[in-house]
């Protein structure tokens, strides 16, 4: 395999999220001692500096075909990269803890071509075994779904049920009434004949119900007696007397005692 050296230098050290990094004991390939790299994992590259600031890589392993697995060695948490071949080589490293051991294995088996394929072709099969299923749940429908439409809320559900109300209403004294039949702002008859009213009835113009009390009477009193026109004209009439006496009052005490 052919490799640029300057492009997998500035590969190594742009700024590219790496999958993994951290310090790791390496094993030397003619000498069994173990040295001190900056393990950088970008892909399915594994990437290890002299120190953590350098600005080239020492080497660079290429993870595929190869198997990540735990192995024997004089350093604790130790594992090996062994690829297959009968002339490749196999990279013994080491972590500095059991977690960072569990860690880097598991970031180095995930980082192959081969075990990202796996993963596609298991993701196509669930999603296959999905659509069938949701088919077989529809009743075999070939038909595309259509589009999705917001539910709507309790309270555009409840302007629905909702009835229409008139465009005007009518009003009396500035308010609206409850009673919106033509002729209902006409006065009550009081004078006892009924005959007319019948008569009305049986050309099928009934009578409108009478609007309802303007306030709850508490005690024995009459309602009537509120409603009558005639009371509000007595206190007006009252009210007006008491304000043009204590008018003059006032006017006389301004122009002072009489000589």
């Amino acid at each position: 395999m052919k490799l640029n050296e300057r492009s997998l230098a500035f590969y190594a050290t742009c700024d590219s999220p790496a999958d993994n990094a951290g310090f790791l004991y390496k094993r030397g390939e003619r000498h069994t001692a173990y040295h001190r790299r900056w393990f950088v994992l970008k892909g399915n590259m594994l990437f290890y500096f002299e120190e953590r600031d350098s600005r080239e890589p020492l080497g660079v392993i290429v993870l595929e075909g190869c198997n990540v697995e735990l192995c024997d060695s004089a350093e604790s948490f130790a594992f090996a990269i062994r690829f297959g071949g009968t002339k490749s080589r196999t990279y013994v490293l080491a972590a500095e803890s059991q977690a960072a051991m569990e860690s880097w294995v598991k970031s180095l088996s995930r980082a192959s071509f081969d075990y990202m394929r796996l993963v596609v072709r298991e993701l196509e099969k669930q999603l296959q075994e999905m659509s069938r299923g949701l088919a077989g749940g529809c009743g075999g429908s070939r038909e595309p779904p259509g589009p999705w439409k917001p539910k709507p809320s309790g309270l555009e559900q409840s302007r629905e049920r909702l009835p229409a109300l008139p465009a005007i209403l009518p009003k009396e004294n500035g308010c609206a009434v409850w009673n919106n039949a033509p002729g209902a702002d006409r006065p009550p008859d009081t004078s006892g004949c009924d005959g007319h009213e019948e008569e009305e009835e049986e050309e099928g113009n009934p009578r409108p119900p009478p609007l309802p009390p303007r306030r709850r009477v508490s005690n024995g009193e009459a309602a009537s007696v509120a409603e009558s026109p005639s009371t509000f004209c007595r206190l007006h009439e009252q009210y007006s007397r008491e304000v043009a006496r204590l008018r003059q009052d006032w006017q006389q005490r301004r122009r002072g005692p009489w000589p």
